[in-house]
């Protein structure tokens, strides 16, 4: 991904998105549809703007780097939706993009005059994105949404951590990150819709939902049996060995999906009677006596290099990977290769690194047209060259404190 002059069509172009929301699963919806070629105009208060520009250290030039990690090709204006101007221009721009995304809480659109049958009669071709904590119905559909609460009870927490220790949230904000995600799959299907229909429609992904479905094999295995899910730390609960390994100067991830895999792993470990071992023929057996035979390849792996070991594993089809720190992945020469670290140019204030989108689409490739805009870095170009205001307008807005 580069941010060369000569820019691709992305796959996206041509595609306008108003971008309402703040914090994380909105905006990295957003950056998504942005990085495949979406005009996406990101819109904030003009007290303060996007909460997360403050979440730091660390900072670049005054800027939180989580904010930077998340609002890539997008530009950002800022509107006072709290005065009669406001919502006039808001009302201008709903009726001139194809999607809209906002994380307000349920009903905000509706009280300042912008209900269902507004849309219908204003703007019936847009995708109307609403990405909340939990729903629009339910008895918790009130609450606002925050990913660490979330990861809390929808179990997830629970499954996560040392197996002997407490529960765990995971590294990053997963479950926002992912709504995201998901956010940005729906908007794209109602937009095929509308291809087919000539309609928009109201598309609602919330975090509590998004978080359940995460729970993906261990959820559906509790509805299989009625057991409770258990901690396995860096263990499988249904493939075994599947998890960390000492060496004797690392740690390694080994993953043993098949019996065929586990044989070679044996011979490999000069164990071979392992594989004929009726605790161990099966992955079944190996579950049921998980303790044992993760002991067993502990001991043996504590004899290894990792490098050394990681290599003879590879060559012998067997899953197996060094435990990096986020220094080394991102310094990893296949992170290089597969330029998963962009440099982005900041109107006027340098450079600033940033992971990469790990989108890769070779007829419309993904670029970064955009950095991340400083607060109200638009405004004044996307009102009067992308919605048509005069001049005299947007100054008399910018004097009334309506815009910034």
């Amino acid at each position: 991904m580069s941010s060369s002059a000569v820019t691709p069509q992305g796959a996206l172009s041509g595609l306008r998105v108003l971008d309402l929301t703040r914090v994380l699963a909105g905006p990295w919806c957003g950056m998504l549809l942005g990085d495949l070629g979406a005009d996406v105009f990101k819109v904030e208060s003009v007290a303060c703007g996007d909460d997360t520009r403050a979440w730091g250290p660390p900072f670049v030039e005054g800027e939180s780097a989580y904010f930077l990690g998340c609002n890539r090709n997008k530009r950002g204006i800022c509107v006072d939706f709290g005065t009669p101007a406001g919502k006039h221009v808001l009302q201008h721009l709903l009726m001139g993009v194809d999607v809209v995304l906002d994380n307000f809480k349920t009903g905000t659109l509706a009280r300042w005059g912008f209900d269902d049958a507004w849309f219908e009669a204003h703007a019936p071709r847009l995708v109307r994105c609403s990405i909340t904590g939990y729903g629009e119905e339910g008895p918790d559909a009130a609450l606002p949404g925050y990913d660490f609460i979330l990861q809390a009870e929808s179990g997830l927490m629970s499954i996560s951590g040392p197996q002997e220790g407490g529960a765990t949230k995971y590294g990053v904000a997963i479950v926002d990150l992912a709504t995201g995600m998901m956010a940005a799959n729906a908007v794209q299907a109602a937009l095929i819709a509308r291809f087919r229909t000539d309609r928009g429609q109201k598309v609602e992904v919330c975090l509590y939902d998004t978080a359940l479905a995460l729970l993906a094999n261990v959820g559906n295995s509790h509805l299989a049996t009625g057991l409770e899910a258990k901690r396995y730390g860096n263990g499988h609960p249904t493939i075994v060995p599947y998890t960390t390994f000492e060496c004797a100067d690392a740690l390694i991830a080994i993953a043993v999906g098949n019996d065929t895999q586990f044989a070679r792993l044996a011979q490999l470990l000069g164990q071979p009677q392992w594989a004929q071992d009726p605790r161990f023929v099966r992955n079944a057996d190996r579950v049921m006596n998980r303790q044992a035979i993760e002991e067993l390849v502990a001991a043996s792996t504590r004899l290894w290099q990792a490098e050394q070991l990681i290599q003879a594993m590879r060559q012998a089809g067997i899953p197996c990977g060094r435990v990096n720190t986020v220094s080394q992945a991102l310094s990893n020469p296949h992170t290089v290769a597969r330029q998963m670290v962009t440099l982005m140019q900041r109107h006027g204030r340098g450079e600033v690194k940033s992971l990469s989108s790990p989108l890769k689409l070779k007829g419309t490739p993904i670029t970064v047209r955009h950095a991340p805009p400083a607060l109200g870095e638009h405004t004044r170009q996307v009102l009067e060259q992308e919605f048509g205001f005069s001049a005299q307008q947007v100054d008399e807005w910018f004097a009334q404190g309506v815009v910034a």
